[in-house]
């Protein structure tokens, strides 16, 4: 399967990749992306075109996107009902954008969309890596520090757990990182147990897939509503 990974850095990508091949139970053929990002607001500026980029000038089927969280509202549940939008949460945002950069596209190489897989890491990806060796963290716990102004521990103090500092170089990062997401042996039910929002919610896009090798219905997510960011409808009507 072809596929795309846009994410915050060439170490995260390389371990997504892992992840996602977890998940689809394959090998994969990647297409680099035709712009690269480097941390979240980047990501979300450059989605629409890598979109359609993958879409008009390649036979890409899909692509993934992670993003860390930080200091973000942390997506849930009640995230998750028709129409629903939340501006302060990111895997919010992305699928708004994924969803409006293939809104109305004619169909192009046999298809009418490019497969969608995002998910977000709280609060950083460095969690997932750590996710079966360190029970303390997990989404539950920064999410009750969130609500309690005491945060269980910081993204410095992640990077210090998996690299041995807060900042690696790229080739020690990459390896890191790879290392840990292939603890995994490709059973991902921890990740999607500790994680259920962040990497629950990409496991879930990317199980969609197997289903949709030919042009289908669009993705799950329901028409757009008019915007309103304070009453938690989606923005792209």
């Amino acid at each position: 399967m072809k596929l795309s990974i846009l994410s915050e850095s060439p170490a995260d990508e390389a371990a997504v990749r892992v992840l996602v091949e977890f998940v689809l139970g394959g090998p994969l053929a990647l297409v680099t992306p035709s712009l690269r990002a480097r941390g979240w607001p980047s990501v979300e500026q450059v989605l629409p075109s890598i979109v359609r980029h993958l879409y008009f000038n390649t036979d890409t089927e899909g692509l993934v996107v992670v993003v860390d969280t930080d200091d973000s509202v942390v997506h849930n549940a009640a995230h998750e009902a028709p129409g629903y939008f939340h501006p302060q949460c990111r895997l919010c945002r992305l699928r708004t954008a994924f969803r409006r950069a293939q809104k109305n596209l004619p169909p192009v190489h046999g298809r009418d969309r490019v497969l969608r897989g995002i998910g977000v890491a709280v609060p950083a990806v460095e969690a997932w890596y750590l996710c079966g060796r360190d029970t303390s963290v997990t989404e539950a716990a920064w999410v009750a520090g969130q609500e309690s102004g005491r945060p269980p521990y910081t993204r410095r103090e992640l990077k210090w757990r998996v690299y041995g500092t807060d900042r690696p170089s790229l080739a020690h990062e990459t390896m890191r990182a790879v290392q840990e997401v292939r603890r995994h042996r490709g059973d991902v039910r921890r990740l999607e147990n500790d994680f259920p929002h962040g990497f629950g919610a990409l496991a879930r896009d990317l199980r969609t897939w197997r289903t949709k090798h030919s042009p289908g219905p669009a993705s799950p997510d329901l028409p757009e509503a008019n915007p309103s960011p304070h009453n938690g409808r989606s923005p792209l009507e």
